[in-house]
């Protein structure tokens, strides 16, 4: 891997670049981005840049690169690309055809005169979290009374949960707000009914067919909400309706405090980064970089942020990862504390226990790797066409971690299932466009349970079944199921930083192109350059000083993990 840029120290290590927030039953960690390389063989170099994208480039008054990225996406309108690359709050889709948010409005300005308390509760993961901490301090802000619970992976798992009720219960509240979570949790919602608390569901997951117990459902994906934007994740809809309670109440109230959340949670969930969450993950990462909420500024301080802008990666790969620390590890309340804590000294010491519980996560996660790689290499598996494997003791919370990792090594689906007693909880991933849901379902009686979708999925199974799902999986991988469909996007291919284009324009025109994510990825570059010096540094990784074409200034190079290449490169060289 080969990473250039003017403005980072290439002797320096870049950050760590970890996995994102797993988003609903065994959700899918962010995958990495694709891996830059040193350009062997001309025949995958790209073509260059069209007359089209030049044209285009002077239309949008950009680099040649930036507009030959754009160009290759399918932009072709100038003016509606430049809206694209400046998105405004004030252009955001009206609300106004969302099902249910006047109901809820209605429902929680009548809790919030009336001086009934409010549980707000939301799901483990960092949307889940976001959404809670916005929900709570909205509620607040408004002269409501507002107590979060949090769902817990080691205390009833994902939603909400029979013993996550009894919490909800324990806090008095006559009205339950879910975030994140709740659109197939019929059975416990009408429990709390029935014990006289009113619901309104907040989420964006899938939509079952049976009718939901509760006042009011706010999901896009209702077949009849009209809403016509549908990439929203939790944080932005508990937004959308803090918006709508303020205009219930007649009250002012700025929201855009809360927007550094939700671009925390949008980008965390793998949200699509285009429409209305471009527009607000846009102006959340201004709000980020400020870092105005004390808990996120002691958390900057700990995890080394310079002050640069802060960019989709940074949260997806450094951010993200911290706040969902505490919840694999124990309870996620840690989090949450932190997001909404007001007082410094608080909101320093939560967030030095964040960073120490992240670097355990890493310390188990690194173990746990390691004895699945142990294991695949003692028994062969690396030659078979699918991954399963599992041990006692392995931390539930972090095998969809340790299941992206060997997806993306061994580039094949893998299951991996951490057993406490006779019972293993496990999480799938696969390559990009592996269709897991459809292979899990040719072998659902393998199963307790089991769910997700095609990218990522969580089971449970019985330990005495384990050589029956490995054989299992393997089977309907070999048969195709999991391969990527007709509708798979392809890895996109890096374009040419094109001569004249100096580096210093293409950078100023990436931070055009943020947020970066989710439907929006970092684009990738290659140059022709010449090589002055090569050299291997502290790690095994590799150091490069580059001219480049034309009147560019000189770049720095760094390729981890590639010092042993620092012999062989030397004069003309073509880098990604």
């Amino acid at each position: 891997m080969v990473s250039a840029s003017p403005l980072r120290d290439p002797s320096s290590p870049t950050p760590a670049r970890e996995e994102v927030a797993e988003a609903d039953a065994g959700p899918a960690d962010s995958p990495q981005p694709p891996p830059t390389r040193l350009r062997d063989h001309a025949s995958s170099l790209p073509e260059p840049a069209s007359a089209e994208a030049v044209e285009f480039a002077r239309a949008l008054g950009s680099s040649i690169a930036i507009a030959d990225v754009l160009h290759r996406r399918g932009h072709r309108d100038p003016d509606a690309t430049k809206k694209f690359l400046n998105p405004r709050l004030s252009e955001l889709t009206k609300p106004d055809d969302m099902i249910d948010r006047d109901v809820a409005c209605d429902r929680l300005s009548r809790a919030i005169n009336n001086g009934e308390r409010v549980c707000v509760f939301g799901d483990y993961d960092c949307d889940g979290i976001t959404s809670a901490a916005i929900m709570t301090e909205v509620l607040h802000a408004l002269g409501g009374e507002a107590v979060p619970v949090l769902a817990s992976r080691f205390d009833g798992g994902y939603g909400v949960s029979k013993n996550a009720l009894e919490r909800i219960f324990a806090t008095g509240a006559k009205l339950l707000v879910t975030c994140d979570c709740g659109s197939s949790d019929h059975e416990s919602l009408a429990l709390a009914t029935a014990r006289g608390i009113d619901v309104i569901v907040i989420d964006h997951h899938l939509v079952p067919d049976e009718p939901l117990p509760a006042v009011a459902f706010l999901n896009p994906h209702r077949p009849e909400c009209g809403f016509p934007y549908k990439g929203m994740s939790s944080c932005g809809l508990a937004l959308s309706v803090g918006a709508g309670l303020r205009a219930a109440l007649g009250r002012k109230l700025d929201l855009r405090q809360w927007l550094d959340l939700v671009a925390i949670g949008t980008i965390a969930d793998v949200a699509p980064l285009d429409g209305d969450n471009r527009a607000m993950v846009r102006a959340g990462l201004l709000a980020l970089r400020a870092a105005k909420r004390p808990g996120l500024r002691a958390m900057l301080r700990l995890a080394k942020f310079s002050d640069v802008p802060v960019t989709g990666e940074d949260v997806a790969f450094r951010i993200a990862p911290r706040i969902n620390a505490p919840g694999r590890l124990g309870s996620p309340d840690l989090a949450l504390d932190l997001l909404m804590a007001k007082d410094r000294t608080k909101a320093d010491a939560l967030a030095a226990e964040i960073e120490q519980l992240t670097l355990t996560r890493r310390e188990i996660q690194a173990q746990m790797i390691a004895e699945a790689t142990e294991d695949i290499e003692r028994e062969g598996w690396a030659e078979t066409e699918s991954l399963v494997v599992g041990r006692p003791g392995w931390n539930p919370g972090i095998v969809g971690i340790v299941a992206g990792r060997l997806a993306s090594t061994y580039d094949k689906p893998v299951i991996a299932i951490g057993f406490d007693g006779a019972v293993g909880r496990g999480s799938v991933r696969g390559p990009q466009g592996s269709r897991l849901h459809d292979a899990l379902s040719s072998m659902t009686d393998c199963f307790e349970r089991f769910g997700g979708h095609q990218a990522a999925a969580g089971v449970e199974i019985v330990e005495g079944r384990l050589a029956e799902v490995r054989e299992r999986f393997r089977r309907a991988c070999a048969s195709g199921l999991a391969s990527p469909g007709p509708d798979a996007v392809a890895t996109e291919t890096p374009v040419w930083l094109a001569e004249g284009d100096l580096p210093s324009q293409v950078l100023a025109d990436l931070g055009r192109l943020e947020p970066c994510g989710q439907g929006n990825p970092t684009p990738r570059f290659v140059v022709r350059a010449n090589v002055n010096s090569a050299r291997e540094v502290k790690g095994g990784h590799l150091k490069l000083d580059l001219d480049l074409p034309g009147n560019a200034p000189p770049m720095g190079a760094f390729a981890p993990a590639m010092g042993d290449r620092a012999d062989e490169l030397s004069g003309a060289v073509v880098v990604t």
